[in-house]
């Protein structure tokens, strides 16, 4: 059973969640608070294993429970309850950057309360399953905020040749051991080249995340210098405002060059592309240059924008000249696509499970031997630049 602890300053909000959550058979609702300041100490007293929480509150708010509640509860998943406003996204995504797990947006516009209940059950139930599994038989518990793991420490098979520096999935790297593989650029894994003609040159990063995937995100896209020399465009599962408001936050604290995609914009080097909410973002071949296409088909594995369009049209577009990079996220939303993207050749990177806030994306892909790579979260942008520089005559720059 999973002991959820619902934190609102709304005496309608809080029935609604619970009422959301009480038919559940794996869920019980062990407490309620109405400010931040009665959270904590619930949370001393109750020990809940997720604990939903308002951002704006009386006392106390979500922020200032959060920068609270952290150093004391690491890994006690904390799910936001969000309005879908400018402002709202502004303090959700201030809130994941404070140690939040995830979020879910409070019902508009809806006709009726039975509705409204079951827009929350929807979208908080399969987050609490995911963020609290360790209540689950057989299941790996969910490790929010934990620091990177060792090394190549419990990585599955992948497919033949991995990349930059590793040895073959699976075979832990033995403490002071010099990796494989000639040296790559400075202060980065060095390069081996992959069987299959997988060192080719990269002409394209292409990444999928989800839930712990706007902090994950940003941890690699700030290690990338001015001067990439690729495009990378990124799913990332979030509504329309939110994914305006993340992509300027990535761009003022990045050296690359972040935006939220726009139809038909010539993919240029050192500029992320991040998908609009509600929009599928893919890729398209104009003559010589490649260029977002954006549009609103059927969502696929619930999700608009989802991460299978996009990597399948950069399979098609770019082949194995393609990198693609599945970060944290609850559900299998990029494993189709990154099953077209392996038998075209593309390198597959993926997080591991200890540094992820949900190992559900990435598990899916590593565990289904399509990963060429499973690394630390601290890891990944230092492997995607020495990929990269492999078979680029100029260095490119550290970032640190």
């Amino acid at each position: 059973m999973i002991r959820v602890l619902v934190v609102d300053d709304s005496v309608v909000v809080r029935r609604l969640i619970v009422d959301a959550l009480t038919d559940d058979p794996g869920i019980e609702v062990v407490g309620t608070a109405s400010n931040g300041r009665l959270a904590l100490a619930k949370v001393d007293e109750l020990k809940p294993d997720v604990m939903t929480l308002d951002i704006e509150m009386p006392v106390l708010d979500g922020l200032g429970t959060l920068r609270e509640l952290r150093p004391k509860h690491k890994r006690l998943p904390v799910i936001m309850f969000s309005t879908l406003t400018a402002n709202g996204a502004t303090a959700t995504l201030d809130a994941l950057a404070a140690g939040a797990s995830d979020y879910v947006c409070k019902p508009a516009n809806v006709g009726s309360v039975r509705e409204s209940i079951q827009s929350v059950r929807e979208q908080l139930i399969p987050r609490i399953y995911a963020l609290a599994p360790r209540q689950r038989p057989g299941a790996a518990p969910a490790r929010p905020g934990m620091p990177p793991a060792r090394p190549g420490a419990g990585a599955p098979p992948g497919r033949p040749g991995a990349l930059a520096g590793r040895p073959p999935l699976g075979a832990p790297v033995r403490p002071g051991a010099a990796p494989s593989g000639p040296p790559g650029p400075a202060g980065r894994p060095p390069i081996r080249a992959a069987k299959g003609g997988t060192g080719n040159r990269i002409d394209c990063i292409a990444v999928g995340c989800s839930t712990g995937g706007p902090d994950a995100l940003a941890k690699v896209v700030q290690g990338f210098p001015k001067d990439l020399p690729v495009p990378v465009v990124v799913v990332q599962h979030m509504p329309p405002v939110f994914t305006k408001m993340f992509a300027d936050r990535l761009d003022r604290g990045s050296q690359v060059k972040v935006v939220e995609a726009v139809a038909g914009t010539p993919l240029a080097p050192g500029t992320v592309y991040i998908a609009p909410g509600d929009k599928h973002l893919e890729v398209m071949r104009q003559g010589t240059a490649v260029l977002t296409k954006l549009h609103e088909g059927p969502p696929e594995n619930s999700c608009r924008p989802a991460v299978d369009p996009l990597f399948r049209s950069v399979a098609s577009v770019y082949g194995a000249h393609a990198l693609t990079v599945v970060l944290t996220g609850m559900g299998q939303d990029g494993k189709k696509g990154c099953e077209v993207l392996a038998k075209v050749g593309s390198e597959i990177v993926v997080q591991d499970e200890e540094t992820s806030v949900v190992w559900g994306m990435p598990g899916a892909v590593a565990t289904a031997g399509l990963a060429d790579a499973v690394l630390p979260l601290g890891m990944i942008s230092d492997t995607l630049l020495a990929r990269v520089g492999h078979g680029r005559a100029n260095k490119l720059a550290v970032v640190r």
